[in-house]
């Protein structure tokens, strides 16, 4: 029987999970669902990663031991997933004896090997990342994937002959050019391995809370390999127990987000190939999340909270939006607007409509009977499939749903033109409704592993019952009689809905404050406000500008941005062109401060913007920004922070 084996990252315990997490779980659960229908034995993990230095700081900070952190945190995964219907088949946690063992099984391998030594080192550190970086891949001195602070650490430490495995991981690449996937990000791995590679640090001195150095106590084993050999201790690797692990080792698909590439397609193959295992076959770096334009992250403070969206549109309205959205190996932008045009657009009209208008019919006009139908139909199905497929081969969920949504454009054109509601009780109108009703069953099949509740019920409605693509056949028989469905997704008000959001009601929740972060277990939850008519506000004073109430404040969208370069806009003695990194994204920002200042004294700086403002064009050169000064004797006076501030980070 064929197998399918896949992974998500084990994520780190030291925050809740957000919109991201949701994002690559809601994936990996789309292709195991999918991997099911097919017949393939399956077999779907997930975990938390629960060692390291951020979660003993994060405890610290709680005042809680780091596996009283991990407990509470892990049991918000849990209820996440179970509300978003994820269906992984196990949860490892990094804290488990089973863990351990595979871990330390994996690591006698590499010393068996003579790829494991001790020396002193010393280099820049992002404890952020848990990673030491060469000084010439340091972006301005710091972090070069999310521009975290880094420290010169200098500490006793075992090290990984990485070195040793240049060559045979450019020969891998090169052999198997999709093991890395998309293409760009093998282009990525490849550019970086061929630059060079240091012996890599698997163990750390400084820190206690992980699995201590077999021989020697003072060293606790990298958080990088404890962590990667997840993926085979979770199967039984290094316990007498290895059945799991000789069936579905190795991996199918690790899907990641794209920020942990570099660990998974060049540290965890070296290391496999060290310790004589065989590779996975396709590491995914999926792309971000984008909030406010930067990826979602409790320091930037604009992390999506997706409970209060399963809360009042529900498990399959989300999966459906995060899998349908963007393109599974590019960065997309979370917002409102997009969720409910989705909804309304995709969900409420598209499917909706179709299906409770087409099993209204059947009921009504047909006896609630699907006949044999007259085949016409039945090719546009099947090219529709054989589409949806090819895009699962492709790990393209994106692709697989718009495959199935010019099948249900089709319908609806079909019962239009056909129109069996005026043809009542003929042959030619029982046809139209049946083969209608054929393809959309099949067409809710497919739609199971992105909206597993929605389609099953669309099949039910339609007279068929649960079924799977290894025995779904064109010419199936019903099994009961087609019933109206009504309901599958009303219609959402746009107006109604954001007028909530306004008077205080809201279902982005974000950690500017104090929300959706641990400390938000202290606080009931916030739901959103019944739409009701604004309190009359007490009037200013005279003379003094009109006061904001915090929510209107908080739509302004301030940010640290560094001003990369500056040059004067010609024609103008007061306006400068700024180029000004954000962290995530680079902005042209347009500012009439030349008069006070020269573009040399600005390059170099980090200044407060306001991020959220509609493009303007000043002079020709459009902005999409603007710097924040003071106004001294009508000068400008750019505003400064007194200590470090990473670009993109947000100002609350």
């Amino acid at each position: 029987m064929p197998r399918f084996y896949i992974t998500t990252p084990i994520y780190y315990v030291n925050d809740y999970p957000h919109i991201g997490h949701a994002y690559c779980t809601v994936c990996a659960d789309f292709f195991a669902r999918y991997h099911r229908l097919k017949g393939d034995a399956t077999y779907f993990l997930t975990g938390t990663d629960e060692h390291g230095q951020k979660v003993e700081k994060s405890a610290a900070k709680e005042g809680v031991t780091p596996r009283q952190l991990a407990d509470r945190v892990v049991e918000r995964y849990h209820e996440l997933w179970r509300r978003l219907g994820i269906t992984h088949d196990d949860f490892i946690r990094t804290t488990e004896e089973r863990h351990e063992r595979g871990v330390l099984a994996v690591l006698k391998r590499l010393q068996e090997a003579g790829d494991v030594y001790k020396a002193s080192y010393q280099g820049p550190y992002c404890a952020g990342c848990e990673a030491f970086f060469l000084e010439k891949d340091l972006r301005d001195g710091k972090c070069p994937d999310f521009g975290h602070p880094v420290a010169v650490l200098e500490e006793e430490s075992y090290f990984f002959r990485l070195s040793k495995y240049q060559e045979p991981l450019l020969k891998l690449y090169a052999e198997r050019p999709d093991f890395v996937l998309p293409e760009s990000r093998m282009n990525e791995v490849r550019s970086f391995v061929e630059s060079g590679l240091k012996d890599l640090s698997i163990s750390r001195s400084s820190i206690t809370w992980g699995i201590p150095f077999p021989g020697d106590p003072g060293h606790v084993l990298y958080v990088w390999l404890d962590a990667l050999s997840n993926y085979v201790s979770a199967l039984g690797f290094g316990s007498e127990e290895e059945a799991r692990y000789r069936t579905y080792w190795p991996a199918d698909l690790h899907l990641i987000g794209k920020d942990i590439l570099r660990f998974h397609a060049v540290y965890w193959p070296a290391f496999l190939m060290s310790a004589g295992l065989p590779l996975p076959r396709h590491v995914f770096g999926h792309g971000w999340w984008m909030k406010d334009a930067s990826k979602m992250s409790k320091s930037f403070g604009n992390i999506v909270d997706p409970r209060p969206y399963l809360e009042e549109f529900g498990a399959d309205a989300v999966r459906y939006f995060l899998l349908r959205e963007k393109p599974i190996g590019t960065d997309g932008s979370f917002s409102d607007e997009a969720f409910l045009d989705r909804f309304n657009a995709d969900l409420a009209n598209d499917l909706g409509n179709l299906a409770s208008r087409l099993s209204n019919l059947l009921e009504s006009q047909a006896g609630g009977r699907v006949g044999r139908g007259d085949g016409s139909l039945r090719a546009r199905t099947f090219e529709a499939l054989d589409a949806y497929h090819a895009a699962q081969g492709l790990f393209a969920p994106r692709e697989a749903l718009e495959a199935l949504w010019a099948l249900l454009s089709d319908l609806n054109k079909f019962l239009v033109e056909r129109e069996p509601w005026k043809r009542a009780g003929t042959p030619e109108a029982l046809d139209a409704l049946s083969e209608a009703a054929r393809s959309l069953r099949l067409a809710a099949l497919a739609l199971e592993p992105a909206m597993p509740g929605a389609a099953r019920r669309i099949q039910d409605a339609l007279g068929f019952g649960p079924t799977d693509f290894v025995n779904a056949r064109w010419e199936d028989r019903p099994s009961g009689r087609a019933a109206k469905l009504a309901g599958l997704f009303p219609r959402v008000d746009k107006r109604e809905y954001f007028g909530r959001i306004r008077e205080g009601g809201t279902a982005t929740r974000r950690n500017g404050g104090k929300e959706g972060t641990m400390e938000d277990e202290k606080k009931p939850e916030r739901q959103p406000a019944p739409p009701q008519a604004p309190a009359a506000a007490p009037a200013d004073p005279p003379g003094e500008p009109a006061k904001l109430s915090i929510d209107e404040f908080r739509r302004v969208e301030l940010r640290a941005g560094r001003i990369l370069e500056a040059e004067r806009v010609p024609k103008s003695n007061k306006l400068v062109r700024l180029i000004v990194d954000f962290g995530t994204e680079r902005r042209q920002i347009v500012a009439g401060i030349g008069k006070k200042y020269a573009p040399e004294q600005l390059t170099g700086k980090t200044c407060p913007f306001v991020c959220n403002l509609q493009p303007a064009k000043l002079m020709g050169v459009e902005s999409n920004g603007m710097i924040m000064a003071g106004n001294l004797e009508g000068e400008p006076v750019l505003l400064q922070f007194l200590e470090e501030v990473p670009p993109g980070s947000r100002i609350t």
